[in-house]
């Protein structure tokens, strides 16, 4: 689950680290308030939205009075900002963040990541402060620095000295710099992160560091031991057709192509999405109904599938195993009935009673073929996607 930049340094504030003093506007009288009760000549207005790249697509801009906090709202508010990251769709900005600038005299990066293939915490960090990490990698990849630490564990004092070393800090700002690390991974660990990114963490020229902008992801699974954090997502920021099957219990990810996918079990939803790309096709989704879905589930699935303007033709793939075929088939009958779905749907059963599912199908006066077997059903699926019979 992401976090707006703002929820994030609310975070960053709790665990002790240093963000400008901010403001945040959900209306264009209250963003002209914030210039008025903010400090300073000159402040930053962002828009909020789960991307990056907002700079560069006008969605951060530096204003100096409420006349252009009034202009930046008008222009964003309740529009949809389209960036390198969410292009091209875009999200919509709901509320603009206004805050104190700071005067910069440095710019790092850094940020705590979890490496599954070292199953520890890495701790990332550059002296090229305020690029786009992935820049970094590709022009400058020996500016980027890594350490990692076990979940149980602190962050090697050796290597921690050496960062700082490598980063040329000076004594002032390594005593800073080293209880940044402390703070954010209590911080991470505590509230079951999987990113936390300060791009850029600055140097003021006051001699202060200070987290100027912050992406963080909560571990959608481990939200239930942190009720308090549910609250802070915001369903407008994904796709329309991913919070309806959340909130349905399903497991939905939208993609580009055609081809609707409807499959109990994610390592089968995967290898069904690869045969449909190895037929020629393009798959519209990744959907995993669960092994025990339902005349009701599947009910909900088609009409979350069927909402997709782009799907011309669903691939349905069931395994029988906890649910019998013949009552599955009945299922997919009923939800097909229920919905009043007009495009072909490819159905592939398997297992338990799979023969009598199939007849049940057949019988059927509904659009529904039935497949012998995954690469049958998924070189139909790709053929009428075509529109060939």
């Amino acid at each position: 689950m992401n976090l707006h930049e703002y929820q994030a340094k609310n975070l960053l504030k709790i665990y002790g680290i240093n963000t400008p003093e901010h403001v945040v506007a959900s209306t264009t009288k209250e963003a002209e308030l914030a210039v008025q009760t903010l400090k300073g000549n000159t402040f930053a207005i962002k828009a909020q939205i789960h991307a990056g790249g907002r700079g560069k697509a006008g969605g951060v801009k530096i204003i100096s009075s409420k006349e252009e906090a009034k202009e930046f709202s008008e222009t964003w508010l309740g529009k949809t900002l389209v960036t390198y990251q969410n292009a091209p769709l875009g999200q919509p900005v709901h509320r603009v963040l206004i805050e104190e600038t700071v005067s910069i005299n440095r710019e790092l990066y850094f940020s705590l990541v979890v490496d599954r293939q070292l199953e520890k915490i890495t701790l990332i960090c550059s002296s090229a402060g305020g690029t786009e990490i992935e820049d970094i990698s590709k022009k400058n990849p020996e500016l980027i620095l890594k350490i990692s630490t076990s979940i149980k564990e602190e962050f090697c004092n050796q290597d921690t000295h050496q960062l700082c070393e490598t980063l040329e800090l000076n004594n002032g700002d390594i005593t800073q710099f080293l209880l940044l690390i402390t703070n954010t991974l209590k911080l991470f660990i505590e509230n079951d992160l999987s990113l936390l990114e300060i791009n850029p963490l600055v140097i003021t020229a006051e001699k202060k560091l200070v987290a100027l902008d912050c992406k963080m992801s909560i571990d959608s699974n481990a939200l239930f031991k942190h009720p308090d954090m549910i609250n802070l997502q915001d369903w407008s920021q994904i796709d329309r057709k991913e919070a309806e099957a959340h909130h349905a219990g399903l497991n939905y990810i939208a993609l580009e192509g055609n081809i609707g996918c409807m499959v109990n079990g994610a390592g089968l939803a995967m290898a069904t999405m690869d045969l449909i790309k190895l037929s020629g096709g393009e798959p519209a989704n990744f959907l995993d109904v669960g092994g025990s879905a339902t005349a009701d589930t599947v009910s909900k699935a088609f009409k979350i599938l069927l909402s997709d303007p782009k799907v011309r033709v669903v691939l349905v793939n069931i395994f029988g195993g906890i649910m019998r075929c013949d009552i599955i088939a009945n299922g997919i009958i009923t939800a097909i009935k229920d919905v009043g779905i007009k495009i072909p749907i490819v159905v592939r059963l398997e297992g338990t009673n799979v023969e009598l599912g199939k007849d049940i199908l057949n019988q059927s006066d509904l659009n529904i073929i039935s497949a012998e077997s995954l690469t049958d059903a998924a070189t139909q699926s790709v053929r009428l996607a075509r529109g060939i019979p």
